[in-house]
């Protein structure tokens, strides 16, 4: 394959493969357009990276459909309140995933588990999840690219029914961060910087409220690095949202080891995107998202944030996310603490991770001075 299927074509595979034709709203299109011209004339996508970039595509559509048909079916989502939603934010490999799962292990809390990030509607009961078809969809799926990525586990461990970056709801709007960091795709980049995300984060409430129909009780609790150059539109959508940002230093360690998950992510799939490019254009990428993320942070209400440093997080986990409860107002009750103990037990587990930053294109002494005061 040397070719990405245009637009109708996608649009058809995906409605061929969920027996659902209604898209929803058109305001996702331009987004779409420019990303798959930016895909065709700058990616330099291999024949894997062809059909890589055609399935996930596909994949955004299949799941507007699914969204779309959930409202439908169950139009009481509308109703379904969304109190002080959480929001873990901060660069890629500063903590934010383990003390997602840290949170998420509290039965008392919600995330939004993998496979109904690709296939939104009402979670069902867990038991039923390794019957479910559209799960065991996803769960091949997610072995799949675990065979075609050896060694991403070492960074980032991905099951079908655990919590992942809600990114996965945004990007139905083709509004995200996330292909700019598997890809050379700078028209795309340039489109996306400019662009009101307001409309995006409203169909990731709308998407939220579906997911959380049979829980309404349960306190949400989302990470994405992506919402770092979108926070003004975030708690336009969620004005009583509560924002974690995390942080490590210095910014070498951090940019080197996202690269290097970038590498792994974008393996065989272009003949660009690989080494000496991706330094300089993560780079770009994280100086333009913390400064706005710093400048828009700026204009908030500080009581709204609370910052980890990776050092005390590493140290003390349970102390921290401790803390963290006492911040919120929560009770964090005794029975919860195996189960975070877990998590962390499963993280140590699969951390084996390796990287050399001049392989990227850039220098420590380069990263530092550009993103030294913003992290």
């Amino acid at each position: 394959m040397d070719k990405i299927q245009t637009i109708e074509e996608l649009h058809t595979t995906a409605s061929d493969l969920t027996g659902l034709t209604d898209f929803g709203p058109a305001d996702y299109l331009e987004g779409l357009e420019v990303l798959l011209a930016s895909y065709q004339e700058e990616a330099s996508l291999t024949p894997h990276g062809v059909q890589l970039v055609q399935d996930e595509l596909c994949g955004i559509l299949m799941a507007r459909l699914f969204s779309e048909a959930g409202w439908q079916r169950h139009p009481e989502h509308a109703q379904v309140p969304i109190e002080r939603p959480v929001f873990i934010v901060g660069m890629p490999r500063t903590g934010t995933t383990t003390l997602h799962r840290l949170l998420t292990a509290d039965s008392a809390n919600q995330g939004l588990e993998l496979w109904l990030g690709y296939a939104p509607q009402p979670r069902p009961a867990r038991s039923t999840w390794p019957t479910n078809p559209i799960f065991q969809m996803v769960q091949g799926g997610v072995d799949k690219f675990v065979e075609q990525h050896p060694g991403y586990l070492g960074i980032h461990n991905r099951k079908a029914g655990e919590v992942e970056e809600c990114w996965l709801l945004t990007r139905q709007s083709m509004v995200s961060p996330y292909f700019e960091f598997t890809g050379y795709v700078p028209t795309y980049s340039a489109w996306l910087a400019g662009r009101d995300s307001t409309e995006a984060y409203r169909r990731h409430r709308r998407n939220l409220q579906l997911i959380g129909l049979h829980d309404p009780g349960r306190r949400w609790v989302l990470k994405s690095s992506s919402h770092m150059p979108c926070l003004d539109a975030l708690l336009a959508t969620y004005p009583d949202a509560m924002v974690i940002q995390t942080h490590r230093r210095p910014a070498s360690t951090v940019l080197g080891s996202a690269c290097s998950m970038a590498s792994k992510l974008a393996a065989g799939m272009s003949s660009v995107f690989q080494g000496e490019v991706i330094g300089p254009t993560l780079l770009a990428l994280a100086t333009r998202t913390l400064a706005r993320f710093a400048t828009e942070r700026a204009k908030h209400d500080q009581a709204r944030f609370y910052d980890v440093e990776f050092d005390e997080f590493t140290a003390d986990p349970l102390a921290v996310v401790a803390d963290i409860y006492r911040h919120l107002g929560w009770d964090l009750a005794n029975e919860v603490r195996p189960a975070m103990s877990a998590v962390l037990a499963e993280d140590a587990r699969l951390r084996s991770h390796r990287y050399d930053l001049a392989q990227f294109g850039i220098s420590a002494e380069e990263v530092d001075s550009r993103l030294g005061t913003l992290l």
